[in-house]
């Protein structure tokens, strides 16, 4: 799947995610610097408080995070609540392992077009949106994994010189 704007996308991510978050630091103030992500596969992962399925997604996350973080892999979770309370609890009842990213005026959501929750874009090592998933679904979580081994797999695409 190809979006346009991709690189100015991510550095709108850079530039806008302000209220980014450790697990469980909910209040630290931190910018993305996804120059450090550079030649990773980034997945970036849509949720709210409210999405039944995205409580089902975090331990699937957080597993896959732990499996494939070695190989390059990294998640950054992105909130869409506007209410810090819902996100900490939230967070208390299904802890991430992996970076969560407030964006509680739906900037990211927007320049994403997320239409469901929870969305996951994959980035591939090349920094181009390589596929997306709409919804959480259990039985589909090893073609989920599938997908994602895929794209670690895959090397990036290098421009011909001429």
């Amino acid at each position: 799947m190809h979006l346009p704007g991709n690189t100015r996308f991510l550095l709108t991510l850079c530039l806008i995610a302000l209220f980014s978050t450790a697990a469980g630091a909910a209040d630290e103030l931190e910018v993305i610097d996804l120059t450090a992500h550079k030649g990773k596969v980034v997945i970036v992962d849509f949720w709210a408080s409210w999405c039944v399925p995205c409580r089902r997604s975090f331990p699937w996350l957080n597993e896959m995070q732990a499996k494939y973080a070695d190989q390059g892999l990294v998640i950054i979770g992105v909130n869409e609540d506007t209410s810090e309370e819902e996100v900490a609890g939230f967070l208390a009842d299904y802890p991430a392992r992996f970076e969560i990213v407030r964006d509680n005026e739906g900037s990211l959501a927007t320049e994403f077009g997320v239409v469901a929750m929870p969305s996951s874009y994959i980035i591939g090592r090349d920094g181009k949106i390589a596929t997306r998933h709409l919804g959480f679904k259990t039985k589909l979580m090893d073609e989920y994994e599938a997908t994602i081994q895929e794209i670690l797999n895959a090397a990036p695409q290098v421009a011909a010189s001429r």
